[in-house]
């Protein structure tokens, strides 16, 4: 499996895309893109490596991590998948973007379907695993792909810290209870790409992270 990471956005947003070396078949994961400059960065990427776009994962629904899926539906006729705790988050991104004293001309899909804890899906023969991450969102959610060691936990956890929870629908014990029992449980070589920064690993996060 290879990954791209792009840093997209007002606020720093890590948009991932990934996919499968033989198949092509790939995934974006929180298409966060602002401008057609960003939008292009992607299809760039896309048709460069011909690949095959079918799935368009969130981690959550926060504005800076829904930004580019107006394009993505335009483009590739795909539309989010998402945990159903957080269609609220989604209904609310405008006016959080607002909050942030930013504007955006909104248009965005509705939801292709709701997703959930043990659900899988595949990329040839890449699995990528749901798990319910709530805290930050109520629908938070992480995907796992153990054959890669690799955990995509949007704004749940980072690199030496971890998510907000003073926003909407956040729970900080909820959070913690959802790294612990969910991510840290995780082998310690596992990488951990985030929503926003720099990569990390299970094993650095037990052993540097001042908050847990």
């Amino acid at each position: 499996m290879l990954i791209k990471a792009f840093t997209f956005n007002p606020v720093g947003e890590n948009t991932y895309l990934i996919w499968d070396e033989e198949t092509k078949e790939a995934a974006i994961i929180d298409a966060g893109m602002s401008n057609n400059r960003e939008n292009a960065a992607v299809s760039d990427l896309i048709d460069k490596e011909n690949l095959l776009l079918k799935y368009a994962l969130q981690t959550h629904m926060h504005f800076d991590h829904v930004w580019g899926l107006s394009y993505i539906k335009e483009t590739y006729n795909l539309r989010p998948l998402c945990h159903a705790a957080d269609e609220i988050i989604y209904s609310q991104a405008p006016e959080m973007t607002g909050m942030f004293r930013l504007s955006m001309n909104w248009n965005l899909p509705a939801i292709e379907r709701y997703i959930d804890e043990g659900e899988t899906f595949q990329l040839g023969n890449t699995v990528i695993k749901v798990l319910h991450t709530p805290g930050h969102t109520p629908g938070g959610l992480s995907f796992y792909i153990e054959s890669a060691h690799t955990l995509f936990t949007g704004d749940t956890l980072f690199q030496g810290s971890i998510g907000r929870t003073d926003l909407p629908g956040g729970d900080l014990t909820e959070e913690i209870n959802s790294i612990k029992n969910k991510i840290l449980t995780l082998p310690s070589d596992t990488i951990i790409y985030s929503g926003h920064g720099p990569e990390s690993s299970i094993g650095w996060e037990l052993k540097y992270n001042p908050f847990l």
